[in-house]
Order: C-alpha cells, then structure tokens, then sequence
C-alpha cells in the first residue's frame, strides 16, 4: 500500500470523529501503540492502527455506559451463549459509530483503501452457525436500543476449523485466528475466578443442625475475563461482551522442570488451557466428551461469579436478584448455570432451599433452538459423578421437588412421571438438559411461531399442560445494519434515496419501498444493483477458486450448515434432474442456473461429510460436461463465514430453505437472503411460515408436506420404495448416484446416500417432497425468465420485511420475559473536533 507523508503536517482533537483528528489517532498509535513509522508499517499494522483508532472512539461512550449503569443501578440482562459469531468488527464499529466516510477519507489521505484494510481482519472464530450469528445479532440489537446487557461466552483460541476441500472431500485445518493478536479485545487479569472439577462432596450440618454441603479436593482451573467493546447504531450505548479464557493455577511444575522432565511440568498448565482452546471439540469420543462437559459448566461458573460480584456491588439481599438481573440462556449449553447458581446461593451464602430455588427460577429464561433429538443435549449421569458431584446432587434434589409436585397434580401417572423426569432413566440414565432448562426458567421461548406450537404440542407437551404459559414464542431476527446497511451498501443507498434513512433503526420502513414495486425506474435501479452484486461475486470467485461465473445466471444459493436435516441433498437430486433433462433434450431453453453451496459439516458428522463430496463430484460432471455449457453450473464455496455470507447473500437470487417441515427451529438465513432481494423457495418450517405471512404467497415458492402431513406420513408407514418406483425421473437420479455415475473412480462411494434414502427410511421425507420440489422450481425457472415480474416480487420482498429486525425481538424480550428497561446514556459536549451527537 503507497503512503504519503502527510502524518505530521496537522494537529487535532484526537479524539475527534472528523478524517483529520482519525488521521492525527492513526499517527500517534503507529508510533506509540504499534512502533513502526510511515517507512517501516506493514498492511497488517495499518489494519490494526486503523482498529485502534477506531476502537479508541468507543471508550468514551463504553466507560460512561458502564458508569450509567452503576449509577441507575439498572436491571441488566446477561445473554449466556457458547457461541458468538461476530464477524469482522471493524466496519460493524464504523458503521455504527458513524464513521465510515470519516474513516475512509483519512486512510485515503495517507494513501490506504478501507475495502483493503478491512480485509485484513479474520472473522471472530467464536461460533459456527446460527446459534452464534443469532447470539451476535441480538447484542447488536440491545446496545442499538440501550438495553443494558452484557454477552457471556468463551475466548477460543481457535476456531471449529478451517474448511478446505482436497479432491471434493471437506478437509479440516486449524481456525487460529487469533495469530496476529485482536486489537479490539482488552484483556483483565485481574478479573480472574477459580473453576472447580472433580473432587467430593462433604455433608455436614450447620449451628442450626441444618445439612450443608462443602465440594472439596476438586482441581481448579482459572477464568481470566477479555472484554470486547459492543457499540450500538447512532447512540452513545456501547455494551460489552465478556469471554473466558482458561488459565492453569499454575504454569509448570517446578520439581519436574528441574529434574529435566519439560513435558511433565507443562502437562497440568496444558490440560487446563485445553478448555478455552477449541469451539465445539469433536464430542465422538469419550475425552471430548468430557472436554465440552467442561467447556460448559467452565464459561457458566466463570460468569455467574462475575455476575454476582457485580450485584453484591450494591445489594446485600440476595432475593432482589430476579429485581436486578435476568439470565437469558441460548440453548441447553449454557443450562448448569441453573445447578451452579443454586450451588452458590445454598452452600456459599446458606440460603435454604425454597428461597434459593424461587430466585434461582425467577432469574432465569430458556430460548431453545431445536427440536431434533440429538440437540436436546443429554449427559451420563457417571460422567456427573466424575466431574460436578454436588451438581448431580443438586439436579436429583430438583428433580425430587418436581415430579412430587407432577404427582400431585397428576396423581398415579407413572408414565407421565417418567416422561418429565429431568434424569432420563430408560437410556442409560442421563441428565436430560432440556428438561431442567425448562424447570429451573420462568420463561422459555421457542423462535418461530410453527417451532413454539411444535414445542407446546409435542416435545414439551406434558411441560405447557404442567406449567400453562411458560412457553411462549419471540420468533428470530436480524440486524439490518449488518445485512443490509453494511452487506449492500448499493441496495442500501438506494433504499435510502428513495425512503430516507430511517430504515436502518426502524426496519418497518420499509413498507414504503412496496409502492415503488410497480415504478419502473425503480425496478431497473434495483435490478442493475443485483447485477452489480453478482458481478462482485463472479469477480471473487475468480480470484479466489479460479472459477468462471456468468452473472447473467440465477444465483440459486443454498448458504447453511450441512446437515441431513436441511436437505442440501435434496437440492442435489434437482440438480442432476436439470443435468439429465438438458442432456436429454439439448436443444430446450433453459434459464441459466448457478447453484451455489456453502457450509460446514460437523467433524464427527460422515453423513454430512459424504454429502458434501458428492456435491463437488456432482459439480466436476456437470461443469465439464460440454453439452451442458453455461446452462447449469454447481459450485461449493469453502469455509463458510459470516464474511463470506456478507459476499453471498447481496448477490442471491433464490434462496433455498428446503428442510423438512418441522426440523427447522427458525431459520435466519431466510430472512438475511429475503431481506436482500432474493425469492425463497422452502417448505413450511421454521420462519419461512412467517414469512409466506409477511410478503405474501404470491411471492414466495412454497412446496412439500407441511409439518403435520410429514407427521401424518410417518405414523401411517412411509415407504419411500413407492416414491422411488413411482417417479421416473427421481428412480434415474438415484441410480446415477448409487451405481457411481458421478464417482466412476470409487462406484460404491455414495451407496450409504442411497441406503439411508430407501432401505433406512428416509428419515427426513426427500423422496415424498421430491415431486413437489422439482414443481416449485419449474416455477422459478419460469418467472425468472420474466425479469420485470421477478423484480417486482423481489421488491414486495425486501418492503416487507420489517417484523425479522432483532430489534423487534430483543423489544419483545425486554417486555416480556426480563422486564427490563432502556437506559439513555449522555456524553458531555465535546470542544474540540466534531462534537459528539446528544442523545
């Protein structure tokens, strides 16, 4: 990168929000921060100069958040979640900061791109998928609307992994993106909590006679705290998030050290760090098991101390707890919390029972993710043993006061006692995490309304009979600053030339853009927008996989985490229907199609993995196969990311959301895609029920069972054989498949594919919505072919789109489930350099 020696030639407020006074912060970090000069910097140290900059700018308003806080002695909210996927941080700062063009002129001014510093920075390996991207969007959401909140996770070193894909097959590499250091976190040693293991438990009674209970000769390991500043849109909020990082008591033995034995005097320090090191340690095995066991109850244990340290900072009762604090708890991972908080208030502080249960229950909220059975998280009651003795005591003692009180209401109902029990006793006898995350929490929420009606009449059916409106719905949503305001920018300044800008915090604006639909100018602007994305696409792919891409096609993209589940299966089955009907009839117009993959399978997950091969033979055939020239393209884009979705998603056309009716809790992607411009095709599962709801029928392409007619099927014996001897089209594609058609190298490679789609079942009901599939996209290919209709619908799309804001949800959430309230925060006027916004 060229630079120009200007650096020295002014001097402003250096905290200034002007280019000149960034200029100016760029120059003091370089030297002071970085200890380079002009002559010396590398792209690198820019990137972090930048972030310097940039993240000195929001600690004014995180300090004066953190002191409103204490000084209103505010009820917070803690969002405990064992994923974050944050993304990149710099352009989330900048855009909400209101610095973005202030940034770039001053990187501009020294001779530095923003696009090419920006790219510098890897993506926050703190998640995987939705979960964590959900998580991500919900702190944006609650610094936007000044909630004060805080978001507790854990600091991996390295990430899930890094994809890559060697001759079709998912191959995983370390994810160490904390290499170069992270400029945006700060790191507190002195905020460090022990974290107990193993040991035994001792009962004793008290100077009343009462029991009490000591955990003794337990291992510990260290939760050292790093703090990343969470800045809300256009406000003077900047919330935080807190993650653990496990530190040894110790870093090496001392008397092995000196006896010359090296890897004996770091194994205790090693074994302790392995906790924070990796996101989601392969669970296949016994030793991983354990790992992510411990990875939970670690971040839980770690937090709760920190949160309680921060109550007792000015409340002595414990029973104002509820009145100060809600726990909110993404998923069943962070579910001991419940155990450990009723550990803390009993054996360290002596609550009795009933007291320490009733604000144990009062502090806590569920939101759960899935109804899939192996997500349901389940634990061996010996690894308990092992592992948290006093917590295993303290479930079975929840466990015993909540099935006496099911007798009572329910007396003589040994089945229905069976079914609720939060020990699980016909499969081995483990703890069911679902179920005590439900016990222990005043509220729980399913993400959808079809997912919360699922949760209420079948999973958790006995527990909405047992405790009436406990369960209740606060369906999923997204940023729009981030996936749209910041992912296109073009569709975005388009919007706002039309509408103004006051879409970007109140996302029901866009209802206004639903006239423009029928205007075409309108229509031809936001088609030459999407062209414009597609061609960005088309140019990195080239760059980065060699690959050409013709932006003319339709970009069908199927952006998810692999999983049988979400039926990127499916999809493949229509691709190798399109290849046969365009060899088999060369000389038929065909609208050009791009289909476009993107995901992670699961380490331990050969199901998934074998998918994820065939996709990219699939691809290989059909990409050289002349006689199919431009017409169909297949292309897998590796290691998938919150980046690389930012890429992606502006540029879509159709957005595949295919799961089978009644697995997809929610959904996200759906709303990011739709949000965008791109037309879904999906089954009625998750979100998509909403949001056929929102854009109307006419302007989505739904297909297949519904739900209850997949529950139907199954319950009256599906047999997928009928399918497969009913449908010629579909019996050629899977004979092409198993016979090795597409593996000619290896025949029998995707032979489990056929097996688990005939001879097992087909669990997840492929070959029953196959017909129907192929018919919805028929449809696509035709109104595709009509560019003006397609803009049209694709318009009525993006116009309705306001109820999928997470800030309608989080409003939902803070009204009804933590009943907290919004906190203004004020900075003093500044004197020097552009002043400050008053809020």
């Amino acid at each position: 990168m060229p630079m120009k020696s200007t650096m020295r030639s002014f001097k402003y407020d250096y905290m200034g929000l002007d280019a000149e006074s960034i200029k100016y912060s760029m120059a003091n970090r370089l030297e002071y921060e970085v200890g380079k000069d002009l002559h010396t910097a590398t792209d690198r140290d820019w990137y972090n100069v930048t972030a310097y900059a940039v993240r000195d700018r929001l600690m004014e308003r995180w300090m004066e958040t953190m002191r409103t806080y204490y000084r209103e002695d505010a009820k917070r909210v803690y969002y405990l979640s064992l994923e974050f996927l944050i993304g990149r941080t710099l352009s989330n700062s900048l855009l909400n900061v209101g610095i973005q063009n202030e940034c770039e002129q001053a990187l501009h001014d020294i001779g530095l791109n923003l696009e090419e510093v920006r790219e510098l920075e890897p993506d926050a390996a703190l998640g995987n998928g939705g979960l964590g991207r959900l998580a991500a969007c919900f702190l944006d959401s609650m610094a936007t609307l000044g909630i004060p909140s805080y978001g507790y996770g854990i600091r991996y070193e390295y990430g899930m992994f890094t994809q890559r894909i060697e001759n079709g097959h998912q191959v995983e590499h370390p994810e160490n993106w904390l290499r170069y250091g992270n400029p945006w976190e700060f790191p507190r040693p002195e905020v460090l909590y022990p974290v107990k293991f193993h040991g035994r438990v001792v009962e004793y009674p008290d100077e009343t006679g009462q029991k009490r209970y000591h955990w003794v000769d337990a291992d510990e390991v260290m939760a050292m705290a790093y703090d990343t500043p969470i800045p809300g849109y256009n406000t003077n909020t900047v919330n935080n998030m807190r993650l653990w990082s496990a530190k040894a008591t110790r870093d090496f033995n001392l008397k092995y050290f000196n006896e010359g034995n090296y890897i004996k005097a770091l194994e205790d320090k090693n074994e302790s760090e392995n906790l924070s090191k990796v996101l989601y340690p392969d669970d296949t095995t016994a030793m991983g098991r354990e790992l992510r066991l411990k990875q939970q109850y670690f971040f839980v244990s770690a937090s709760l101390q920190d949160i309680l340290r921060r109550f007792q900072k000015a409340h002595y009762h414990f029973d104002k707890l509820p009145d100060k604090v809600a726990i909110q708890l993404n998923d069943t991972h962070p579910v001991l919390a419940i155990p450990e908080l009723m550990r803390i208030l009993m054996d360290l502080h002596g609550l009795p029972w009933g007291r320490a249960w009733n604000i144990t229950v009062r502090t806590f909220s569920y939101t759960n993710h899935t109804l899939l059975p192996e997500a349901l998280e389940t634990w061996p009651v010996k690894l308990f043993e092992e592992m948290l003795p006093r917590h295993l005591q303290i479930i079975y003692e929840i466990n015993h006061h909540f099935l006496k009180d099911v007798m009572h209401q329910f007396p003589g109902n040994f089945d229905l006692l069976r079914h609720m029990s939060i020990v699980d006793e016909d499969n081995g006898k483990r703890i069911r995490m679902g179920h005590l995350a439900v016990v222990g929490s005043h509220k729980v929420n399913g993400v959808a309304a079809l997912h919360t009606l699922l949760m209420k009449s079948s999973t958790f059916a006995d527990f909405e009979r047992f405790y009436p409106g406990k369960i209740v719905n606060k369906t999923n949503g997204i940023t729009p600053r981030r996936w749209l305001h910041h992912a296109n920018p073009l569709l975005s300044n388009l919007i706002t030339s039309r509408i103004g800008d006051e879409w970007t915090a109140n996302l029901d604006e866009l209802k206004k853009l639903a006239p423009l639909a029928d205007d075409p100018v309108f229509r031809d602007e936001f088609r030459a927008v999407k062209r414009a994305n597609k061609e960005r696409v088309a140019g990195l792919v080239k760059k980065h996989l060699g690959i050409d891409v013709n932006p003319d096609a339709m970009f069908d993209v199927h952006i998810k985490r692999i999983h049988e589940y979400k039926r990127q299966l499916l999809n493949v089955l229509h691709i190798i229907t399109l290849y046969n009907r365009i060899r088999f009839n060369p000389g038929a117009h065909v609208v050009p199609r791009l289909v476009i993959f993107a995901g992670k399978a699961a380490p331990g997950y050969a199901m998934a993995k074998l998918i994820i091969k065939l996709i990219n033979d699939v691809a290989d055939i059909v990409n050289n196969d002349p006689a199919i020239g431009s017409r169909l393209k297949v292309l897998f884009v590796p290691n998938y990311n919150v980046s690389t979705a930012e890429d992606l998603i502006p540029a879509s056309d159709l957005s595949q959301q295919i799961s089978t009716a009644g697995t997809e809790a929610s959904g996200t992607g759906n709303m990011k895609l739709a949000l965008n411009g791109a037309l879904t095709i999906g089954t009625l599962d998750g979100a998509n029920v909403e949001i056929r709801e929102e854009v109307g029928e006419d302007n989505i392409f739904i297909f297949g069972l519904t739900a209850q007619q997949a529950e139907e099927l199954r319950r009256n014996g599906y047999n997928p054989w009928d399918y497969y001897h009913g449908n010629q089209e579909l019996k050629q594609v899977l004979d092409m498949i198993g016979s090795g058609y597409f593996s000619p190298d290896e025949p029998d490679l995707f032979k489990p594919i056929i097996n688990a789609l005939t001879h097992s079942g087909d669990h997840y009901l492929l070959l029953a919505d196959y017909a129907s599939y192929i018919s919805a996209q028929e449809r696509v290919a035709e109104l595709y072919a009509d560019p003006q209709e397609w803009t049209r619908k694709a318009i009525l799309n993006v116009a309705h789109m306001g109820k999928f804001s997470s800030d309608r949800t989080i409003r939902e959430y803070a009204e009804e489930i933590w009943d907290v309230k919004p906190v203004k925060i004020t900075l003093e006027q500044r004197t020097e350099g552009k002043k400050v916004k008053q809020k």
